[in-house]
């Protein structure tokens, strides 16, 4: 991995090589989004919920009218489709979406995620997480480590509301990812000159640690 990669990218790009051909992939806001530019297959197809199986990254001029769930201006690959939010939630929760890719707020020890909502903070709404939390076959969280305050992210039990009471199948860090493995949280990979104490110090939830780490 590109240790010259800032974190979000470095995160991004790691999430990539968890897709594969064939794959109908959401992309949640923030992190996730950053995840196409390291998509080098044309048989993974980018779904978003506000209409459109085919996303792509931008080659050329900004159509205003075009723009993901985020509302930020997205192209469109040959052969995309197009279609209405009710059409588009159907194929969510009707379990069509192979992998979502959703950022976080917090991740429990027990693969629950809470992104929606921070108290006392206005909030937009839950958009369609919650549905692609219930609805995708795989949930992939890229968040970073840490807040803003340098307060973990992954924690012992989520102090906002959670999403779903669906629990996330992978954690890709700037620092690390952790599957969820037999119900329990374990540390399968280690990024770039990372090492085992500094994830330890930096994460309040337990988790087991895998026979084999990998370093990125």
């Amino acid at each position: 991995m590109n240790t010259l990669l800032k974190p979000k990218e470095s995160i991004a790009m790691r999430a990539a090589k968890e897709l594969q051909d064939g794959h109908i992939v959401n992309l949640g806001i923030g992190i996730p989004t950053l995840v196409s530019k390291y998509i080098d297959s044309s048989s993974i197809f980018l779904h978003t919920e506000n209409g459109l199986l085919g996303v792509d990254d931008l080659k050329q001029e900004i159509d205003p009218l075009l723009v993901n769930a985020g509302k930020l201006p997205v192209g469109e690959a040959n052969g995309a489709a197009y279609f209405d939010s009710a059409d588009s939630f159907a194929m969510i929760r009707g379990g069509h979406i192979d992998v979502a890719i959703l950022g976080a707020l917090q991740v429990d020890e027990s693969g629950l995620i809470a992104n929606w909502a921070i108290p006392g903070e206005t909030i937009m709404g839950v958009g369609g997480a919650m549905d692609l939390m219930s609805g995708a076959k795989r949930i992939i969280v890229t968040t970073n480590h840490t807040n803003k305050k340098g307060e973990p992210k992954l924690v012992k039990t989520c102090t906002y509301p959670i999403t779903s009471n669906r629990k996330v199948d992978m954690i890709i860090t700037e620092l690390a990812v952790f599957e969820r493995q037999d119900n329990i949280l374990t540390l399968i990979e280690l990024m770039p000159g990372v090492t085992l104490d500094e994830v330890k110090r930096k994460t309040e939830s337990d988790f087991a640690i895998a026979d084999t780490i990998k370093e990125g």
